[in-house]
């Protein structure tokens, strides 16, 4: 049984950071990215894109609308196999426009619960798996759950609020590096 994974932020580590918003045709993949996603893969880790998506709350688009955006990432990742067992998202932000999103929740990072969440339904050990992301919510959401962290350090941070959920077991300047951390690093 495959029990390990790799869980993404999607915007400033898989793809362009608010370039696309939820518009499909705009999605940029960074440098490196899909081969990156595709080694890892090929080692056997499983991938899950878990990311907060707070323009549903603050009401740029629809939860629906997210559909299309995981459609056009399988296609991007299609041709160098590095295809994703699921999307997960946080459509949440407290005092934000849409009163059904704008609620303390427990899926928003820095909380652990798409991580859980993934973990649960695909029986995962989150003790074998990594979480990687741009900034150290992703971090702190990735420690809390019980995985090793990656953070992709490029400029995306501006807080660096520190604790000790905070700080990344390896740091990497982007997707591709991280992933050859990772194979350096296996559970």
């Amino acid at each position: 049984m495959n029990d390990r994974a790799v869980f993404l932020e999607k915007d400033g580590t898989l793809v362009e950071e608010g370039r696309a918003g939820c518009d499909p045709a705009k999605l940029r993949l960074l440098p490196g990215a899909s081969a990156g996603l595709a080694r890892l893969r090929a080692a056997g880790f499983r991938l899950f894109i878990v990311s907060h998506q707070p323009g549903v709350a603050r009401g740029k688009f629809r939860e629906a609308d997210l559909t299309l955006v995981v459609r056009r990432l399988e296609e991007l990742l299609a041709p160098a196999d590095a295809a994703f067992e699921g999307f997960y998202y946080c459509p949440h932000q407290p005092g934000a426009r849409v009163r059904a999103y704008a609620v303390e929740c427990l899926c928003r990072k820095p909380s652990p619960g798409l991580i859980e969440d993934a973990c649960r339904e695909h029986d995962l050990d989150p003790l074998r798996s990594w979480m990687i992301g741009d900034v150290l919510d992703d971090v702190e959401a990735g420690r809390r759950a019980g995985c090793r962290t990656v953070m992709i350090d490029n400029g995306h941070e501006t807080a660096w609020r520190g604790g000790p959920n905070r700080a990344p077991h390896l740091t990497a300047p982007d997707l591709a590096k991280a992933a050859d951390m990772i194979l350096r690093n296996p559970s």
